[in-house]
C-alpha cells in the first residue's frame, strides 16, 4: 500500500510563529486540526498512512538510511569526488555539521511526532476496536523503531511521547533522556504493537505494508540483542531475543523465498507472494501519483542509466564471498554491464520497469525479513550457551537457501569456539544482508567494528561509536549537550 498522505502534524523541532494586528474572524472550514480531523475510522486510517509515509523521504529511509548504516562500514562506499558529507561518513570523519546526521535526527523526530498524534487522538474515535488497536499498534511500532534508531545512533536523546501543542509547551526544549530509559520505552512500544497489530494473513490486500504482530516480534528480537551488548543490558535480554525469534519462526507465517533474488522482486513485494519480507518501507509504481525510490539510480553505474553515486566497497568485492557462494555474490555485486567491466557496484536492488536516469524505482526498502530472524536466533543461542549445537540451525537454513555446499556450512567442526562463531556470523550476515541497513549496528553489537575498520584502512576512536548531536539542534535547544569527543 502506498503511504503518501498529508495530514495535520506538529513536526518535532519546528515551530512557526507569526504576528497579526487584526483579529481574524473567518471560520477556517478547510483547516485541519486534531479537533476536527480525528472523527472517523477513515480518518484514523489516513492518519496512520501519514505516519508510514514519513519513512519515505530521500533524507530518511529512501537514502539516508544507508549513508548512516552502510557507508561507515565495509560493504558500501560513496564515490570520492562529490558529496563531502558522504565521504566523511565513509572515512569516519563525521562531525556535528554533517547534514546526513541532521537528516537522521530530524526525520526520526518527525516520525515520532506523527506517531504521537495518532496515539493521542485515535483512542476517542468510535470505531471497530480491533481496527483501532491495529492502527494504534502501528503507531507504537513506528515510534519504537524511530527511538531505537536514535538511541543506537546518539545514545541519550530527548524522549517525547505526547504531541507538542503550543509555543509554551515545555517539550519544545527537552533535555536528553538516559539511553537506558529510551530502550525501556522502545520495548514498551513494541510490546504494545505485538499485542495489537494484526497478523500478516489478516492484513487486508488494500493495507499491505502496514505493520504486523510478526514485525513487532522481529523488531523486539533486534532490540533485545542490541541492548544486550550495551552497558544498560538486562540479564534476560538474550533469552528474550530468542523467545521473540521463536515466536516468528513458530508462527509458520513467514519463510525463506526459494531463490535469493526473489526477495527483492518489485513484482512480488507483498505477502503472501513474498513470505520472507516482514516489514518494508513502501514505494509505489512508476506513476506520478506515488512516491518512488531513488536507490536504483544511486547504485547503478552510468551504463545502466544510473548516477553511480555509491559503489561496492573494494574489500567486500575482494573478500566478501567465497568461490562457492555464487548465488548471493552474483545477485548482490555487479562487475560488468554486458561485456563491459565497470567499477563493482551493489546490484541487489533492481527494477525491470525503472526508467534510466530517473528516481522512479518501485523497490521497497526492507527493514525486517525472515532470514535475519533466523540469524538472530543463532546469535541469541550462541550468547546463551555457546556449546548448544542447536545454534547452527538458523544460520544453516540461510546457507542452505544460498546453495552453500554441506561441507562449508557451519558446525563445531569449522566453527569450534564462541568467538569463531561471532566471526562466522558476521560474515554470514554480510553476505546475506549486505546494504540492507544493518552493518554498522552488527559490527558495534558484536564487538568487531574497530578491527573491521582497521582492516580497510580506517581508524575508529571509541567516541565515534555514537554520532554527534546535530549542531543545528544544539543551537536551537540550549538544554541539549554534545556527545563526548565532538
Amino acid at each position: 500500500m502506498q503511504k503518501n498522505i498529508l495530514l495535520y502534524t506538529a513536526a518535532a523541532g519546528t515551530l512557526l510563529l507569526g504576528a497579526c494586528k487584526k483579529q481574524l474572524t473567518e471560520t477556517p472550514y478547510s483547516f485541519l486540526t486534531p479537533t476536527n480531523f480525528y472523527q472517523t475510522a477513515a480518518d484514523a486510517q489516513s492518519a496512520i498512512n501519514g505516519v508510514l509515509s514519513a519513512l519515505q523521504p530521500q533524507a530518511y529511509y529512501q537514502r539516508t538510511i544507508y549513508i548512516m548504516t552502510e557507508c561507515p562500514a565495509d560493504c558500501l562506499a560513496p564515490i570520492l569526488t562529490q558529496n563531502q558529507e558522504r565521504i566523511d561518513m565513509y572515512k569516519l570523519q563525521y562531525n556535528s555539521a554533517n547534514p546526513e546526521i541532521t537528516n537522521w535526527w530530524v526525520n526520526s523526530y518527525k516520525l515520532i511526532s506523527r506517531a504521537n498524534d495518532v496515539i493521542t487522538n485515535v483512542p476517542p474515535i468510535k470505531m471497530d476496536a480491533a481496527q483501532k488497536n491495529n492502527i494504534l499498534g502501528n503507531a507504537y511500532f513506528l515510534r519504537g523503531m524511530a527511538y531505537f534508531d536514535l538511541v543506537r545512533s546518539f545514545g541519550d536523546v530527548p524522549l517525547l511521547t505526547k504531541p507538542i501543542t503550543s509555543p509554551g509547551d515545555s517539550s519544545l526544549f527537552p533535555k536528553r533522556t538516559p539511553a537506558a530509559s529510551i530502550y525501556q520505552q522502545v520495548i514498551s512500544d513494541l510490546k504494545f504493537a505485538e499485542a495489537n497489530c494484526f497478523s500478516e494473513p489478516n492484513i487486508s490486500s488494500s493495507n499491505k505494508g502496514m505493520v504486523s504482530t510478526g514485525a513487532a516480534s522481529a523488531m523486539l528480537a533486534r532490540v533485545y540483542l542490541q541492548r544486550a551488548s550495551t552497558p544498560y543490558a538486562d540479564g534476560g535480554d538474550n533469552q528474550a531475543a530468542l523467545d521473540e525469534c521463536n515466536k516468528v519462526i513458530n508462527s509458520n507465517v513467514y519463510s525463506l523465498m526459494p531463490n535469493y533474488g526473489d526477495i527483492f522482486s518489485c513484482d512480488t513485494k507483498y505477502y503472501p507472494g513474498n513470505k520472507e519480507v516482514i516489514f518494508a518501507v513502501q514505494f509505489g509504481d512508476n506513476s506520478s501519483s506515488t512516491t518512488q525510490n531513488i536507490t536504483c539510480r544511486m547504485f547503478s553505474p552510468s551504463l545502466l542509466g544510473g548516477s553511480g553515486s555509491f559503489v561496492a566497497n573494494s574489500n567486500f568485492v575482494q573478500n566478501g564471498y567465497p568461490a562457492y557462494d555464487t548465488m548471493r555474490h552474483n545477485w548482490n555485486i555487479g562487475t560488468k554491464v554486458g561485456s563491459t567491466a565497470v567499477t563493482p557496484f551493489i546490484y541487489k536492488y533492481r527494477d525491470a520497469k525503472w526508467i534510466a536516469n530517473s528516481n522512479n524505482s518501485r523497490m521497497n526498502w526492507i527493514v525486517l525479513r525472515y532470514a535475519d530472524v533466523l540469524l538472530m536466533q543463532s546469535e541469541a543461542m550462541n550468547n546463551l550457551n555457546p556449546n548448544d549445537p542447536g545454534k547452527f540451525a538458523g544460520i544453516d537454513k540461510v546457507q542452505q537457501r544460498a546453495r552453500i555446499p554441506a561441507a562449508n556450512q557451519y558446525s563445531f567442526t569449522n566453527v569450534p569456539t564462541a568467538d569463531n562463531f561471532v566471526d562466522s556470523l558476521l560474515k554470514e550476515r554480510q553476505r546475506e544482508l549486505c546494504v540492507e541497513g544493518h552493518r554498522r549496528w552488527d559490527l558495534i553489537r558484536l564487538g568487531r567494528y574497530a578491527a573491521i575498520e582497521s582492516g580497510i584502512g580506517m581508524t575508529l576512536p571509541d567516541f565515534r561509536l555514537l554520532m554527534p548531536i546535530p549542531q543545528t539542534e544544539l543551537d536551537a535547544n540550549k538544554n541539549l549537550t554534545q556527545n563526548t569527543g565532538y
